[in-house]
């Protein structure tokens, strides 16, 4: 029989394996697996129109839903979009959309699938160091086969998937690990493909140990691990309907669609279990997460369900905040959800990505303002990764402050006020901190030590004095903003400063770049006015000085 995930996960085309203990090395079948060998596509798939400055959209005190609004506080966390992701495309496969990511050092590393009955499927590498620069480094395709997870580990990238084994001369079962060499970042097929197929109609999450690999499979499937070096099964326990799998390294949460959670030991033993009445729907994404004593659980139109792993006890549900667009009912829906320090991102379909704050509870902070539906999210660091569909991949970098820069500001104040920051002739102000900004005017001296960004134009006035010490982003390339520093007015930065919009120095003006470990990202022009200047170390990064 065979059986389609509907939305997000990664599946691998198929070909080639033995379902007993051993393992086949891809040998025939090759026009299944490609590689993409063009330099120019693999370019042209980072997409910087939506780049810059994010909005987080709260929840207005009128209506009770979640919009921009105008002269509120200065929001926490200055979240920024690097870049957009294309989804892969070719013949046969032109509605791949991202199912499943995993991020290590500075690369990530995606898989997608398609929604469609036909099976199909892509890999990617992205090089994620520099968050002015994301590239594509090496992409895979698969044109038979779902790829459903990734798990990229010391040289190789493990992934998940299905493939319709009724078409498939080789494939013994439609779920499927395959072992996939990386070398340089990049795919080497030359190494060939080792694969491992197991029951149940699509292979749906893979978990990495440290000498083996363990896949969950969906509809009629197993919890099954395998040797990493060879693939043979080490042990497997059969399950009816299996979503994901969660590990906190001693005990497995299994995310069992036909029940709620189950607890495992490292033998596979069930030694507790949450019965969970959720909206898993079949064949949907759905992702569980470990954070702390806590169990986070994506229960579709139930939002998010916060559990405790000791107890079972519901420590909360986290329902999902509506925006104002028209979203059809079907598509709020809780497909994903994961934690980062103490936020906790919801990947809600239709209704966005919800950023939420975990203390003594969890608060709700806003939608981040992203285009398409929000099938699922990752994140680690200082890095945001939502997949949207057709909309690709979405990079987001957090900008949280260094720890450092905080501790040499010790003679500034935490920043709590307006959106709106004016600093009147008379004033001399100095905040710390990581803070969204409508809009930023100096007249007088100002000093910010942290991240920022600002939505709209900043103005350094006449005779004015701004310092900067950590990052400054201000405006986004479908929405350009100018810094203008007016005569003879100062302009201070120790760190990042991007301007998706122009700089403008007026007459002997001064921009100074102090330290050198500085960067300049302009995406517009830069004008230097009779007598301005610019001096300082720093690093040009689009060459507009």
């Amino acid at each position: 029989m065979k059986g389609k995930l509907l939305f997000p996960l990664a599946v691998l085309a198929a070909i080639v394996i033995s379902c007993s203990d051993s393992t086949t090395v891809y040998e025939e079948n090759k026009d299944n697996v490609s590689l993409e060998t063009s330099a120019t596509v693999l370019e042209n798939s980072i997409d910087f129109e939506s780049s810059g400055v994010l909005d987080i959209y709260a929840e207005s005190s009128n209506s009770g839903k979640y919009a921009r609004e105008g002269e509120e506080q200065a929001g926490d966390y200055p979240l920024s979009l690097v870049a957009q992701v294309t989804p892969p495309s070719y013949a046969g496969a032109e509605n791949l959309t991202a199912s499943h990511i995993h991020l290590v050092d500075d690369y990530v590393y995606v898989s997608y699938n398609t929604a469609q009955d036909d099976y199909a499927g892509a890999l990617d590498i992205i090089y994620v160091g520099d968050p002015y620069q994301p590239r594509v480094t090496s992409r895979l395709y698969y044109t038979n086969a779902d790829i459903n997870a990734i798990k990229y580990d010391n040289g190789f990238v493990y992934v998940a998937g299905g493939v319709d084994a009724e078409q498939s001369a080789t494939a013994t079962a439609n779920s499927f690990l395959a072992k996939i060499q990386v070398s340089n970042n990049r795919f080497n097929l030359d190494a060939g493909i080792s694969y491992a197929f197991q029951e149940g109609y699509n292979a749906t999450d893979v978990l990495i140990q440290p000498n083996s690999v363990i896949v969950t499979s969906g509809k009629e499937g197993y919890l099954r691990e395998y040797n990493k070096a060879d693939l043979t099964i080490v042990k497997e326990a059969a399950y009816e309907d299996l979503r994901s799998l969660a590990y906190n390294g001693s005990q497995y949460a299994l995310l069992d669609a036909s029940y709620g959670v189950r607890i495992l030991n490292s033998d596979f033993a069930e030694v507790s279990n949450i019965a969970i009445s959720g909206d898993f729907r079949e064949a949907d994404k759905r992702t569980l997460d470990y954070y702390g004593d806590l169990i986070v659980v994506a229960e579709g139109e139930n939002g998010a369900g916060v559990y405790n792993s000791q107890t079972g006890n519901l420590v909360e549900r986290v329902a999902i905040p509506i925006s104002p667009e028209n979203v059809a009912v079907g598509d709020v829906v809780t497909n994903s959800a994961a934690f980062n320090e103490n936020v906790l991102l919801m990947a809600n379909g239709g209704a966005g990505l919800c950023l939420s704050e975990e203390e003594n509870g969890v608060d709700v902070v806003g939608i981040i303002a992203l285009d398409g539906s929000i099938n699922y999210v990752e994140t680690k660091d200082d890095y945001i990764f939502a997949a949207s569909g057709r909309g690709g991949l979405q990079i987001i970098k957090m900008n949280k402050p260094a720890q450092s820069l905080e501790e040499a500001c010790t003679d500034t104040s935490r920043y709590s006020g307006s959106s709106t920051l004016n600093v009147a002739s008379n004033q001399d102000l100095r905040y710390n901190g990581s803070k969204r900004f409508n809009s930023v005017t100096v007249e007088g001296t100002l000093l910010l030590c942290g991240s920022w960004t600002v939505r709209n134009d900043v103005k350094v006035d006449v005779a004015g004095a701004f310092d900067m010490r950590g990052t400054l982003i201000v405006g986004r390339n479908n929405s350009r903003k100018d810094v203008v520093v007016e005569e003879n007015a100062t302009l201070r930065i120790e760190g990042d400063f991007a301007v998706y919009g122009n700089l403008t120095l007026k007459k002997g003006a001064k921009l100074e770049f102090l330290g050198d470990a500085n960067r300049a990202y302009i995406t517009g022009t830069v004008t230097i006015e009779e007598d301005a200047s610019v001096t300082g170390d720093f690093e040009d990064m689009n060459n507009k000085f």
